[in-house]
């Protein structure tokens, strides 16, 4: 896991954003209830992000044909990428083993860092509740 104060691990997407406040949010499935919850509200609270210049990426291992379904479906105003091959959840620390019902599988942990504009990562939320979580992330910054 990476942490407060370190540099943010590059990628394509968060590279073309060099120079800006960057939210950028793990989530583990396009069009599932906590994911919806989650991106909607950051959707709603677009506006106030961009007045605090900050750019929104959110990333899950579904393909690009899937987040373009989602992010229509519900108005996404911001860039999902895919990471079907979990290079970026990787690099992050948030590819790990998770628990349901007993079975055991590897998976996103719901996670958000502020990446700032010089490319250092100033918070993380780890194992983000969906709800309110939009609040929690205007308030930061």
């Amino acid at each position: 896991m990476i942490n407060e104060g370190t540099k943010a691990p590059a990628f394509p997407q968060l590279t073309a954003h060099a120079g800006k406040t960057v939210v950028l949010y793990f989530y583990p499935k396009d069009d599932t209830t906590g994911c919806t919850v989650e991106a909607c509200e950051l959707r709603d609270a677009y506006p106030a992000l961009k007045k605090r210049k900050a750019v929104v990426l959110g990333v899950s291992p579904d393909s690009q044909k899937s987040h373009d379904k989602f992010a229509t479906k519900f108005s996404l105003p911001f860039k999902l990428i895919p990471d079907e091959d979990h290079k970026i959840a990787l690099a992050y620390g948030v590819w790990q083993e998770k628990s349901m019902y007993g079975r055991k599988y590897m998976g996103i942990v719901r996670t958000t860092f502020i990446i700032n504009p010089a490319g250092v990562v100033t918070k993380i939320f780890t194992k983000v509740k969906p709800k309110g979580h939009a609040a929690e992330v205007l308030a930061a910054l």
